[in-house]
């Protein structure tokens, strides 16, 4: 399924896009889509099956913003240089085990908001990545079977960095990536089911309409599975917490110079085959 929250942000409400690409509500039988549904098998089954009925209302989408796709996020954990080519393309050695860091939870917006360049920056980023969601909690988990086990899906997140604030200014990586705005998530939660195998999917990202990243989760150091089971050994992942996967190469950072750092007015448009798409206007803090 393609579960996602539409209209204002802060009073978003849980749709489905069916398979014909038309936009239905599930108010009548979810409150939200967050952890508690993920972690309910019988009320996923319901919407399931008022779906495959063809029962749920359809919805104008005439000027009605697409939020994301999760609400009431706990944590986002974030996997750091996952991809050869960008650790490649950044000069930097192939991690011996992931690269973990976190992001706030309310760096968190709709995939068509605005994205706003920090006052100061002069090194913002732009990275596409693939984002799991948990469906179970997960602790402590053995085998990659259960590790994938504990996805409840999948959605593209755009993880949004500030070089300078994250390298040059001493500490963690924090300052350069929990900048508000930061995470645009969406449009879909697209349920494990319908992505088989996630080590089989492109991703692609534009700056002002030139293609800047094209790469394949085939080139993840630590695949998906592996990602998650490693994470769930340092701490728990629940319901409705998010996995940035780390991104391919391509990145401002890793051009020749000078590097095309993202300033006010530009627009990135990003992808993940199967996960839709999204778009984001850049303006000043």
């Amino acid at each position: 399924m393609k579960l996602l929250r539409v209209g204002p942000p802060g009073a978003e409400r849980p749709a489905l896009l069916d398979q014909e690409g038309t936009l239905r509500d599930l108010s009548a039988l979810v409150d939200d889509i967050d952890g508690s549904l993920l972690a309910d098998g019988s009320a996923l089954d319901r919407v399931r099956a008022a779906a495959g009925a063809g029962v749920l209302p359809a919805l104008d989408v005439t000027g009605l913003r697409v939020g994301p796709p999760v609400g009431r996020i706990g944590k986002v954990v974030c996997i750091g240089l996952n991809y050869h080519g960008h650790a490649a393309e950044t000069g930097q050695a192939t991690p011996a085990e992931p690269v973990v860091f976190l992001k706030a939870a309310d760096t968190v917006v709709g995939p068509d908001d605005t994205v706003l360049v920090p006052r100061g920056s002069v090194k913002t980023d732009w990275e596409v990545e693939l984002a799991i969601v948990i469906g179970r909690t997960a602790r402590y988990l053995e085998t990659d079977e259960e590790a994938l086990a504990h996805v409840g899906g999948y959605a593209v997140a755009h993880d949004v960095s500030e070089r300078e604030f994250q390298i040059e200014r001493g500490g963690t990586w924090d300052k350069g990536k929990n900048c508000e705005t930061f995470n645009p998530l969406g449009p879909w939660l697209v349920t494990a089911d319908e992505v088989p195998d996630p080590q089989a999917l492109g991703l692609r990202l534009w700056v002002n309409g030139e293609l800047k990243q094209d790469g394949h989760t085939s080139d993840q150091i630590f695949p998906v599975a592996e990602v998650v089971r490693y994470v769930s050994r340092f701490m728990t992942l629940y319901p409705g917490d998010i996995i940035n996967t780390g991104t391919p190469a391509g990145v401002a950072m890793g051009q020749p110079e000078p590097k095309p750092y993202l300033r006010p007015g530009d627009v990135v448009e990003l992808e993940v085959d199967g996960l839709g798409r999204q778009r984001q206007e850049l303006k000043g803090a």
